[in-house]
């Protein structure tokens, strides 16, 4: 590239990673393109099953980029309630334990999304380029283009891939991904207590066939996350409400009181996947783009957030020694920052996805007492609340 680029960073999808992405990098002066195919739905009325259980890290970053203030919805949970197949054996995790006010809040995906693109209209830093189909990317250290099916060339110093787990920039920029199924699917819906009980309290059972969790949505509404072998799954979204609920109340065991069906179900698969990479010279991937992990601990827009955060860190610190940002040493310094993290908790998701849903009874029996000692330690526990926390 001979000429100045147009902008600094073209970032291509404006979900809540990249457009929290976009929004971190507008405040600190870059010059954006934000690439997404269609205006976000608006969040309706009613409590929506498509949630996210944010860590006080990710409320700091939403506070720093003044996102924060602007969520109509959130649901704080101070306390988190663990058990497998007895709730007298139950883990409790406390937020006052930390001390801290809460471990973290329930959001709704869509009211996020709204919050973030409320601020994303009003940036003059910011041009968003609806419908856009990428169809060449071409990278290099001093900046990089990207070609569309409208004949359009779009340069920017750095491209960011912020576009999903199905990533066009990722594919384009020939990025190998490692992939594994997990043979199950996530059914996910909205129920309504009429009795409720500990309204700031989620709650989560480890079944043989994957984990179930309940989060709390305003006084009387949770958001359902049960996670089953695809067959059951489908059984399970299929039947009709009544016996739904009756299968809902035995696996939960009346944790939360009567409960009823509040939306519709919805069912997605589950699979782990991570980019070989997450950098070539002139590109960079965040969020899903860079890895899909387990949601069994809600920790994937945490992570995606997190990545945006070091990622514009690490361009306003190569800015100041007058580094372009897509240089690639540059951007190995967020991806080692970032690789490492993600991989350590891609493991810690897979090693409790595999020990409890493996059927012999000697992991079982270590399962088993491996819970029992974080129960009995103040320590164990402790140290797991300051990681529910994202301290």
């Amino acid at each position: 590239m001979t000429d100045a680029p147009e902008y600094d960073l073209i970032i291509v999808g404006g979900g809540m990673v990249g457009a929290a992405c976009a929004l971190a990098a507008a405040q600190s002066g870059f010059r954006i393109a934000l690439l997404e195919q269609q205006p976000p739905t608006a969040p309706g009325d009613d409590w929506q099953p498509q949630v996210s259980a944010l860590t006080r890290r990710s409320q700091d970053l939403l506070t720093d980029i003044s996102v924060w203030s602007l969520l109509k919805r959130k649901t704080a949970y101070q306390t988190m309630r663990v058990w497998e197949d007895n709730r007298c054996n139950e883990i409790c995790f406390q937020a006052s334990d930390l001390p801290a006010p809460d471990l973290g809040h329930i959001v709704e995906n869509a009211c996020l999304v709204a919050a973030l693109w409320q601020l994303l209209s009003q940036s003059d830093q910011i041009d968003i380029l609806f419908g856009k189909q990428i169809t060449k990317l071409t990278c290099t250290d001093q900046g990089s283009q990207l070609h569309c099916t409208d004949q359009t060339c779009l340069s920017a110093g750095l491209v960011i891939g912020a576009d999903g787990a199905q990533s066009t920039v990722r594919e384009l920029a020939q990025i190998g991904l490692e992939r594994r199924d997990y043979a199950q699917q996530a059914l996910v819906t909205l129920v309504r207590s009429t009795e409720p009980q500990h309204p700031t309290t989620a709650w989560q059972r480890f079944l043989p066939h994957g984990p179930l969790a309940l989060l709390p949505l305003g006084t009387h509404h949770y958001a359902v996350v049960w996670s089953h072998d695809p067959a059951q799954a489908t059984t399970l979204q299929t039947q009709s409400a009544a016996d739904f609920m009756q299968q809902l109340h035995q696996a939960c065991q009346h944790c939360c009181g009567p409960l009823h069906l509040a939306g519709e179900r919805y069912c997605f698969p589950l699979r782990r996947q991570t980019a070989l990479h997450y950098v070539r010279p002139g590109v960079a991937l965040i969020g899903d783009a860079a890895h899909v992990i387990h949601p069994l601990a809600g920790q994937g827009v945490n992570l995606g957030l997190a990545d945006a955060q070091v990622l514009v860190r690490t361009l306003v610190a190569a800015r100041t020694r007058h580094e372009p940002p897509g240089r690639f040493a540059v951007l190995r310094r967020y991806e080692r920052a970032r690789q490492g993290q993600n991989r350590m908790t891609r493991f810690g998701m897979d090693a409790l996805h595999h020990l409890f849903t493996h059927p012999r009874s000697g992991i079982q029996h270590l399962r088993k007492a491996g819970l029992g000692l974080v129960g009995r330690s103040k320590v164990l526990r402790r140290a797991l609340e300051r990681i529910a926390a994202g301290r």
